[in-house]
């Protein structure tokens, strides 16, 4: 089936995916940093200030996703899906009036936990619990909201910032989200009762014929299973290393005497390889699985990384941040769908989460142990050659696991608990 054919015959569900995938971006880093000047001044704080703040902003929400992320598999899809966007419209109004640090950290904290938390999450766990056939095509076409929204919303949020003043600009966004997101999200949502009910047919289908799609994980069978270990670190290591560089990309351009015009104009290369790979990825994906595919979206990570350790010219900029943004886009399709191929659909919701509270705590981590070692006076080049050897443990570790997969299976039988709606 064409993208376009699959694109018809889902557009609403599709649609739901991109519209939350989209709108999710005003809580991420990108965003939030352009407030950055504003707030600290606001509230008079330093730089650390703010950086140890957010950190730990992103520490709680790490927690919050993990326990509020396994409520999916037992709620309906269209309530959840208002909640966790009613979370983010909070968010932006407390951020708009908060008088104080303590009203500042909260919004921090709705933001991390709302935005490329749970609704990142939920729409991650839908599409992959959804689809069969079309899993990575969903995931790709779904997964490109962000991007989207990254590019064009700083052009807009700058604008607005200097119009009408940093409060009011969040004041606008949560209007705007109260009046169009959740009405648009279960509008797009019509007829999921049905879609679900088609879910749990197939689901116990699969059951019934013993087949490996009718064995179910929960999270704690997943926690307890050591090949789990395997491959957490070639999810993990990739965001995490691209998270601590870009909060660090003006020491990035100052150590190699690059400009910060010149840098900003290849970070639309980064936002363009990034969208590319993600559509590209899906068919591959539904072809050959995220199981198989999912090692080599590391390959391009170590190729950037290769770039900014061996060259200082001004072309290692577009080269580094293309390189990095295919890496992305392969990645989100890949790790969004690996879940549910190997550990199934019924608690998907509760292991995503848990994946999902490791990245974010993880992200949390990486700036401030990046920044600790420039202090010491450690070069980006070599920090960028220990990321690669962080790379490439993760991959050695994940063939490790397909090495041993090969073997009789460990699966659990399902056990027939509840699943979403």
């Amino acid at each position: 089936m064409t993208y376009l054919r699959f694109i018809i015959d889902n557009r609403r569900f599709l649609g739901f995916g991109f519209f939350l995938s989209f709108f999710f971006s005003f809580g991420t880093t990108p965003i939030i940093a352009l407030f950055g000047g504003e707030i600290r001044a606001e509230y008079g704080l330093s730089h650390g200030d703010f950086g140890v703040l957010y950190s730990i902003a992103n520490v709680v929400a790490a927690g919050g996703i993990v326990w509020f992320g396994r409520m999916i598999d037992r709620t309906d899809l269209r309530m959840y899906s208002a909640l966790v966007c009613g979370l983010l419209i909070a968010s932006c109004l407390v951020m708009s009036w908060g008088p104080s640090v303590p009203f500042l950290f909260a919004a921090l904290v709705g933001f991390r936990l709302a935005g490329p938390g749970l609704m990142n999450h939920t729409v991650g766990t839908s599409m992959a619990r959804y689809f069969d056939a079309g899993r990575g095509r969903a995931l790709a076409i779904t997964g490109i909201g962000s991007p989207v929204c990254e590019t064009v919303a700083p052009i807009i949020v700058v604008g607005l910032i200097t119009a009408i003043g940093w409060r009011e600009t969040w004041m606008s966004v949560g209007v705007v989200l109260a009046v169009v997101l959740i009405p648009s999200a279960l509008w797009l949502l019509k007829g999921h009762g049905e879609r679900h009910l088609r879910y749990l047919e197939r689901l116990a289908v699969h059951q019934a014929k013993a087949t490996p799609e009718g064995r179910q994980w929960s999270r704690g069978e997943v926690l307890r299973n050591p090949r789990f270990y395997l491959i957490l670190p070639a999810v993990l290591a990739p965001p995490v290393i691209i998270a601590g560089l870009f909060f660090h990309q003006v020491h990035i351009v100052e150590s190699k005497d690059w400009s910060l015009a010149w840098w900003a104009i290849c970070m639309g290369g980064f936002a363009v390889a990034r969208v590319g790979v993600t559509l590209v990825s899906g068919p591959i994906i539904d072809r050959f699985g995220a199981t198989r595919t999912l090692p080599f979206y590391i390959v391009p990570m170590v190729l950037a990384l290769l770039v900014l350790a061996v060259t200082d010219h001004p072309a290692g900029a577009p080269i580094f941040l293309v390189l990095g943004g295919a890496s992305t886009g392969a990645r989100i399709t890949a790790v969004n769908a690996i879940w549910a191929e190997i550990y199934g659909t019924t608690h998907l919701g509760a292991i995503r989460a848990l994946v999902q509270g490791l990245i974010i705590l993880a992200i949390a981590l990486s700036p401030a142990t990046m920044g600790w070692m420039f202090d010491l006076g450690i070069t980006i080049e070599a920090v960028a050659l220990m990321c690669i050897g962080l790379l490439a443990l993760a991959a050695l570790l994940f063939f490790v696991y397909l090495f041993v997969s090969r073997t009789p299976s460990d699966r659990p039988p399902s056990k027939g608990s509840a699943v979403s709606r």
